[in-house]
């Protein structure tokens, strides 16, 4: 059984090549500080402006 916090990380490793080192750096800090919802709605925002 995955957490919340491991799915997202997958997620986020799995998109890194989509984003600047400083998003991964500060999307990473947010979910690992513990607020994964927020960290989850910026990695959208920043995927849908980046990739359409």
């Amino acid at each position: 059984m995955k957490t919340e916090l491991t799915e997202f990380m997958e997620t986020l490793k799995s998109n890194r090549k989509n984003l600047t080192a400083q998003q991964y750096r500060t999307i990473k800090g947010q979910a690992l500080k513990g607020s994964v919802c927020d960290a989850r709605k910026g990695l959208y925002k920043v995927l849908k402006r980046r990739c359409g």
